[in-house]
């Protein structure tokens, strides 16, 4: 009798630690499959701007999403694994500080002001200060001849105001309260030119209600670095330069801005080295 109760408590305790042993072993099993699942990269672009970060009913399209969507799979990120975030331009900072976002890319120009909050990889694409203009309009050659011209000016831009300034003092400046707005005033004559990044007037113009009927007018008159912002002291910085080098390696780059601008026969810079900023 003796025997068969040790043997029965022992038999008890075996099955106690068999049980135990397969409960961790689940456990471990489902932890390791639910951390995969849950990756995910938290991305900031803009949601309004036509060829460069625009939502739609069909998802995120443009220059900085397809950039941004590249840099992603190189971090080891799959599309579906991606969300993305509305980064208004006064909100960009302050996102990346909080930490509300893992990176930024969002016509991003960097500057010595923005630098000293975050940092910084790229520059991915050189812009410019531009205007667009009518397709058919020959007498618009210089920012000069924008004296007496009805210049769109959107509410918050310092654009219009800067060429009324400097360049062409005789200027009217139309009010609008957004470069979508000023486009319809465009096409029927109600302004002469619009003014802002040529990345961006080239986005505007690549819609398919607008195809063939605007043009930049190639002028040139700043310098715009665009930048992927990230959290000051961030290790990604270097991880996404090499991801953006690789992307002008292989022809992604090429490819993405012919696919987002080529509509509006935009005659882009060559992609920027990294950490090259033009003054």
């Amino acid at each position: 009798m003796k025997l068969r109760k040790v043997s029965a408590a022992s038999a008890a305790v075996l099955a106690l630690a068999l049980t135990a042993t397969a409960c961790g072993g689940d456990d471990g099993g489902d932890s390791g499959s639910s951390g995969g699942g849950d990756k995910k990269i938290t991305i900031g672009i803009k949601f309004d701007q036509p060829g460069l970060g625009q939502k739609t009913p069909d998802g995120y399209e443009g220059f900085d999403v397809d950039v941004a969507t590249y840099v992603a799979k190189k971090l080891g990120y799959t599309e579906d694994q991606i969300e993305w975030k509305e980064s208004k331009s006064a909100d960009r900072e302050t996102m990346l500080q909080r930490g509300d976002v893992d990176f930024i890319a969002a016509t991003y120009s960097i500057t010595p002001e923005r630098s000293e909050k975050v940092d910084f990889a790229g520059p991915y694409l050189l812009a410019h200060q531009d205007v667009l203009l009518r397709a058919d309009d020959d007498k618009i050659k210089s920012p000069e001849d924008l004296n007496d011209a009805k210049l769109c000016s959107v509410t918050g831009s310092t654009s219009a105001q800067n060429i009324k300034k400097k360049l062409a003092p005789k200027a009217q400046l139309q009010p609008y309260p957004t470069y979508s707005a000023c486009l319809p005033g465009l096409q029927n004559g109600a302004v002469d030119a619009l003014t802002t990044d040529d990345s961006i007037l080239a986005g505007y113009a690549s819609q398919a209600q607008f195809k063939g009927k605007f043009k930049l007018g190639g002028f040139k008159l700043t310098n715009e670095n665009y930048g992927i912002g990230v959290k000051k002291g961030s290790d990604l910085k270097d991880k996404i330069n090499d991801a953006l080098e690789a992307m002008v390696a292989d022809g992604a780059w090429d490819k993405a801005v012919k696919d987002n601008f080529g509509p509006a026969n935009y005659k882009n810079e060559p992609a920027p080295k990294i950490g090259d900023i033009k003054s």
